[in-house]
């Protein structure tokens, strides 16, 4: 399985995959800014991407929008300090798989990974 990891904070990207590193994920890519994430989708067809919003160069929800042009099948887990109920329904209704607010835990993401796995 792959998973691409969307994040301008390097400390949140490396703490992601240290939390979901299991024998279930293959290969780890990570991008520091939506232009980055879209360019190495494009590639790649990663299986799972886990997004935050606020980024420089594209922010997560256009990154999102561009993710499901590619693949409107694309399974993305949110993950942002955005903790207002719009941000999260708009990134839902624009089809993200699940939304996390940060500051999360690893149990808490591996919960949400797995719900993402099971769709």
């Amino acid at each position: 399985m792959k998973l691409l990891i969307v994040d301008d904070s390097s400390v949140v990207r490396r703490a992601i995959e240290r939390d979901l590193s299991s024998g279930e994920i293959t290969e780890v890519d990570q991008a520091e800014n939506g232009e980055e994430a879209v360019r190495l989708y494009s590639l790649k067809r990663h299986d799972v991407i886990t997004l935050d919003i606020t980024m420089p160069k594209m922010d997560g929800l256009t990154c999102l929008d561009k993710i499901l042009q590619i693949n409107p099948a694309a399974r993305v887990l949110i993950i942002s300090a955005l903790r207002d109920r719009a941000t999260a329904i708009d990134a839902i209704k624009r089809g993200a798989s699940g939304f996390l607010c940060k500051p999360i835990n690893a149990d808490e993401l591996r919960e949400a990974f797995q719900l993402l796995l099971s769709d």
